[in-house]
């Protein structure tokens, strides 16, 4: 099986540590059990030596090298557990006088626990190694009193070591299962994120080839990888979304940029020809040709401030100011407008300057952009309403017309760079857009309220300086123009 990409790293990184680990736990837990194995037989062989040795050789020992003998040979005739270990009786110079198998000892054998024995105050020596025959073996030795002789008990570990390999084999099978389990169970895991991850390249590089209607299946996905899927699918359905609305855009300034260019060749055309003919004609065309410049040149400024916008670069010129003066600006400049396209036009405003820190050229912008909305999204008949009134420190302005109004699912995006509610109606798609950021680059808010088919409200909020209001209040600005 090939392990590639996060299968290898995890193979050779948290499955290999994990491994790791629990071999070393169970390392451990095996050496435990093997000292406690040869800790109890050793315990078992000490404690048999002495019970014997205090029995048997007690007589024996004041007598003489004969009588010491015989009750070695007493010693190892009664000694009951020949079939679980064997027994050397070895004289005061070391040597072996008797043993329980009855075979003649090597005069020559080394005896590292007698010697470990002479060598310590407790007379007592233990050694655990392999014998001759390469059988292991635990020997123990213990000095009889005033070292007048040893008895030495040997065990063969044979059946010990035996319980020990069973031990190993069922600790080797028990960790073989657990790594098992966990590769398994984490492998198919890792198989399930690496497929959700390919998924989402998958996905990522159709977007990258403008494929904007692809999306990540999230079939079979849990958890925190559904989540990255589900927030990737909302991405690519935000960037189809902006490329749309972009090719709407691309698509729409093109249209707006001919309408005026047109109507100036048509006209300049028709001077050409009529200049001297036509006086009459040429003064029209002259206007025609002069008003749609200024549409030309009012569409290329608000798209530089776009783009200003969008790089985080717009430019304001703050001053003292009084808000309502540049409102009554933009409103005279628009009202002949408002009459000609059959509008009633409401304005009420307090009467008093209002003074703020911001930039007037700006601010008129928005309120003239606000104003041509409620133009253009309202209907003959219809009305154009502008109020304005002071909240404690705040200047709030309500621009309402009476027109189509905007769907519920579309207020939240008309802000947004592009986006067009009625896509019936001239524009760009970028005036609110650029409303917001003027607004917002003054402290301020600008809030949309609409109802389909009873018009929109925007609503504008300015912090404003301390206002001094007259002793007198003056009476507040109404104009009503049918």
């Amino acid at each position: 099986m090939k392990i590639q990409g996060m299968n290898r790293r995890w193979f050779f990184s948290s499955f290999c540590a994990f491994a790791g680990l629990i071999i070393v736990l169970f390392t451990g837990i095996f050496l435990f059990i093997v000292d406690y194995h040869y800790d109890y037989a050793y315990t078992v062989m000490n404690e048999r030596a002495n019970d014997l040795v205090s029995s048997y050789f007690s007589p024996y020992l004041d007598g003489t090298d004969e009588s010491f003998i015989a009750g070695a040979v007493s010693f190892i005739e009664d000694f009951s557990d020949k079939s679980m270990m064997e027994v050397w009786v070895l004289d005061k110079n070391g040597q072996p006088v008797v043993s329980s198998s009855g075979f003649l000892i090597d005069p020559k054998t080394e005896m590292p626990d007698y010697t470990q024995a002479m060598n310590s105050t407790t007379e007592k020596g233990k050694w655990t190694g392999r014998n001759r025959n390469g059988e292991k073996v635990m020997a123990i030795t213990m000095l009889l009193p005033n070292r007048s002789g040893a008895v030495r008990y040997i065990s063969s570990m044979q059946n010990i070591n035996r319980q020990l390999f069973g031990f190993a084999g069922i600790i080797l099978l028990f960790v073989a299962v657990i790594l098992f389990a966990v590769w398994a169970l984490n492998y198919r895991f890792i198989r399930m994120a690496v497929s959700s991850v390919r998924r989402i390249n998958t996905t990522a590089t159709l977007l990258g080839k403008g494929d904007w209607s692809a999306r990540v299946d999230l079939k079979g996905m849990h958890d925190e990888i559904s989540e990255l899927g589900q927030s990737f699918n909302n991405m690519a359905a935000e960037l189809g979304q902006a490329e749309s609305l972009k090719n709407d855009f691309i698509s729409t300034i093109s249209h707006e940029l001919r309408t005026p260019l047109t109507a100036i060749k048509g006209w300049g055309e028709t001077i050409i020809q009529l200049a001297d003919t036509d006086p009459e004609t040429t003064s029209k065309g002259m206007s025609v040709i002069v008003g749609e410049s200024q549409r030309l040149s009012d569409m290329v400024e608000e798209l530089l401030d776009f783009s200003r916008m969008q790089n985080g670069q717009m430019q304001v010129n703050m001053t003292k100011m009084d808000v309502l003066a540049e409102l009554d600006d933009a409103v005279f400049t628009l009202k002949d407008r408002i009459l000609r396209e059959g509008l009633e036009l409401i304005y009420n405003v307090p009467h008093y300057p209002i003074p703020m820190q911001g930039d007037p050229a700006r601010i008129r912008q928005v309120f003239v952009n606000l104003i041509d909305n409620a133009v253009k999204y309202n209907e003959h008949g219809g009305k154009v309403i502008i109020l304005a009134e002071m909240r404690e420190e705040k200047l709030v302005i309500f621009f309402t017309d009476t027109g189509c109004g905007i769907a519920s699912e579309n207020i939240s995006k008309v802000k947004n760079k592009f986006f067009r509610a009625n896509s019936s109606v001239h524009g760009t798609g970028i005036g609110l857009a650029v409303a917001d950021e003027v607004i917002q680059i003054h402290g301020g808010t600008l809030e949309i309220n609409s109802v389909v088919g009873d018009g929109t409200t925007v609503t504008v909020t300015l912090p404003v300086d301390p206002v001094e209001l007259p002793e007198s209040p003056l009476p507040e600005r109404t104009e009503t123009d049918e």
